[in-house]
């Protein structure tokens, strides 16, 4: 069984401010120091950001209101990042993390699902999220702002929006940074959050690696790393920050990996 939720749900539009706040500190830094907080919703985001150097408010502001809306008011919090936490990383790439991670292949259940999210997506681009179990031939569409005879006419199988039609986005849920890692990660969902956080946390860049590993070797991948740690897996820690860095690169940036996460 899988959920997977579109760039509209309102934890996804708190995913997506966090990269895109991400993406500003990568703009003025090659390694910026950086993690990202956000709770969003009932037109207040509220945004806590701690970072290494002093990161443009106007920045972080302009990009709340383009990805929730222009009226949107921003309550936005920047504070320095902890100096132990700084000093962790002055002369080289250490992991920034203590953490056991997972990397799982993704089964056919996900790739499926996922597709079809992201065609109804294009289709209807407003809050929706989808569960299937592909087992028990159980498929569940919630989509906002379509009346669900329209989505039977795509999909006459699925059980379409239970409750009847109905309104999303932040004005009517509230969404928070790193609250559907199960729609980002599958089953490698384990300790950390993917979004917010710079390539030094091993929450990103572990997380990336064991799942890029997984998809390689078809079979679970288990690591575990402490703070400060200079190799995991047998890897420099740097070698696997420029791996995930890659990954992030290709996708166009952390706001877009926050779009679909890993699986995509």
């Amino acid at each position: 069984m899988f959920e997977k939720v579109n760039p509209s749900h309102p934890d996804k539009i708190a995913d997506r401010i966090a990269g895109a706040i991400v993406d500003i500190a990568y703009d003025f830094r090659y390694n910026p120091r950086v993690a990202v907080e956000v709770l969003i919703g009932h037109g207040v985001c509220h945004v806590i950001v701690e970072c290494s150097f002093d990161i443009s408010a106007s920045r972080i502001r302009d990009a709340v209101k383009r990805i929730a809306g222009e009226n949107m008011v921003v309550d936005l919090v920047i504070v320095e990042q902890d100096e132990h936490l700084q000093n962790n990383q002055l002369t080289k790439l250490r992991c920034g993390d203590n953490g056991i991670f997972k990397g799982v292949p993704v089964n056919y259940e996900q790739k499926q699902l996922t597709e079809i999210v992201q065609k109804l997506y294009k289709k209807y681009p407003y809050d929706g999220k989808m569960i299937y179990d592909m087992y028990g031939q159980e498929f569940i569409i919630c989509q906002s702002n379509v009346s669900a005879d329209k989505i039977l006419e795509d999909h006459p199988t699925a059980k379409v929006n239970p409750l009847g039609d109905w309104t999303g986005g932040t004005d009517v849920d509230t969404g928070a940074t790193n609250r559907k890692l199960g729609s980002d990660m599958g089953d490698s969902v384990t300790g950390g959050g993917l979004h917010g956080k710079d390539l030094s946390k091993a929450d990103v860049s572990v997380n990336i690696y064991a799942w890029l590993k997984a998809q390689r070797t078809q079979k679970t991948e288990e690591i575990y790393c402490a703070i400060g740690d200079e190799y995991v897996d047998g890897l420099p820690y740097a070698a696997i920050v420029e791996i995930a860095r890659d990954f992030i690169e290709k996708i166009g940036g952390f706001e877009k990996f926050a779009e679909w996460g890993l699986i995509r």
